[in-house]
């Protein structure tokens, strides 16, 4: 299970209604690169076949099997300290180190 905090979900229903997609949800892909190896994607988009999908607060958040293993019992939570770089941003168990700048992991 991948988990949207209040604060997430809210940011992310307000995201979708802004763009006219209240249907869509925050896909997080796992993918190569990153100077620790791996690396998060986020985009909007429609669930699609296959896919692991969690509502939260009214929000969906959704990912494809292959990056569900390395996602499972993550949190997703928003940070709008624009001193800090405002974003969504994944408390991750299974990420066994990260580089100094927090965009990429090691599982």
């Amino acid at each position: 299970m991948i988990t949207l905090t209040e604060k997430a979900a809210q940011k992310l229903l307000s995201m979708a209604h802004a763009a006219g997609e209240d249907q869509k949800g925050l896909r997080i892909s796992v993918v190569g690169g990153g100077c620790s190896g791996l690396s998060y994607e986020f985009a909007i988009d429609a669930p699609k076949q296959g896919d692991l999908v969690f509502t939260h607060f009214g929000a969906i958040v959704m990912t494809d099997p292959k990056s569900h293993l390395r996602l499972a019992g993550a949190t997703v939570d928003y940070n709008d300290n624009e001193l800090r770089g405002a974003g969504f941003f994944i408390e991750n168990p299974n990420a066994k180190g990260g580089c100094g700048c927090g965009s990429s992991f090691t599982a």
